[in-house]
């Protein structure tokens, strides 16, 4: 177990992404949740983004609420707005009480001076933990820079951002102030959004740093399974072990999908992570039948974009979607 920060939670080192759910049945993601509990993991993290995510985290934990904790995160800015999901989460995960409530993928300046405002969402937040509602007040995001003015100019509890054996560039100051600070280190997007090929190394490399809680997404039972294990056993990684991630990762380069998912949801209807993945599947995985019958399956393909550009505005790595869409659809239309 581990330390997270200075709340006086113990927390099992590898907790649960809850991005995946959304793929599941009720009845299946009830089952995968309540299967990470007996295996000993404890937190579980969600989002008012990720649909029902919540709402079938809440059906595995019934009868479990007090072996778990529970975090989930809002892009809502303004007072008004973060009451509102607050309340709304509440629901979701059934529940009176949510252990960390996060300020979800802080993403600019002006963001972050709305949330620190008057009537802006941190002062919900504080109205909340003062009312017995949340425990623990976090921010989540994907530009450094930004969270460490984010961490000098109000007391989080908790920081969440991706890092992982392709993405350790630029974390450094922003873990240092992080422990100066005794806060609870998340550690999102520990196989780059998928884009990682070996996990079970990618996730032993994390989990021998001690950073803090790394939270894989899981939609299936042997991932849990597998998870759980590796934490129950931390080991370095061996010479072949980091030979062998340093080819998986030698072909990505920068400019790849992640999967956050932030480019969501397209006006043309475009699953834009899944046109990426098939992609991927297509050109680093020569699953070529694979990626071709998948893609012509799409109710909405990638052509159908519109180049409105909405999706790079959103985009945290600043990917040339459009054109980057374009290619999909020429490699596999």
């Amino acid at each position: 177990m581990i330390d997270f920060g200075q709340t006086g939670l113990s927390l099992f080192p590898v907790g649960f992404g809850g991005i995946p759910l959304q793929r599941n049945t009720e009845e299946e993601a009830a089952e995968i949740v309540a299967r990470a509990v007996e295996q000993g993991i404890n937190f579980f993290d969600s989002a008012r983004a990720y649909t029902d995510s919540e709402h079938k985290i809440g059906l595995g934990i019934k009868g479990k609420r007090d072996k778990v904790v529970l975090a989930t995160k809002t892009m809502a800015r303004t007072a008004a707005e973060m009451a509102e999901d607050i309340e709304i989460s509440l629901r979701q995960f059934g529940t009176d009480y949510i252990d960390l409530y996060q300020c979800h993928n802080v993403r600019s300046e002006e963001e972050l001076q709305t949330l620190l405002s008057s009537k802006g969402g941190l002062e919900s937040l504080v109205l909340a933990q003062r009312a017995g509602k949340i425990g623990h007040i976090g921010i989540t995001g994907h530009r450094p820079e930004l969270l460490l003015k984010a961490l000098k100019e109000f007391p989080f509890t908790s920081v969440q951002f991706p890092y992982n054996y392709l993405e350790q560039e630029n974390k450094a100051e922003l873990i240092g102030l992080a422990r100066e600070l005794r806060l609870g280190i998340i550690i999102m997007k520990p196989l780059a959004g998928g884009a990682i090929r070996e996990a079970e190394p990618a996730l032993r490399f994390l989990l021998a740093q001690r950073l803090g809680v790394v939270i894989p997404g899981m939609d299936r039972l042997v991932q849990v399974e597998q998870n759980a294990r590796l934490a129950r056993d931390i080991r370095p990684l061996t010479p072949e072990e980091t030979e062998g991630l340093n080819r998986d990762i030698a072909g990505l380069g920068q400019d790849f999908c992640r999967r956050c998912e932030y480019c969501q949801p397209c006006p043309a209807g475009i699953n834009i992570t899944n046109m990426f993945l098939f992609e991927g599947y297509y050109s680093r995985y020569d699953l070529h039948q694979w990626a071709k019958e998948r893609y012509e399956a799409s109710t909405v393909k990638a052509s159908a974009c519109t180049k409105c550009g909405q999706c790079e505005d959103k985009c945290p790595y600043s990917l040339p979607i459009r054109e980057k869409l374009e290619k999909v659809h020429e490699l596999l239309g």
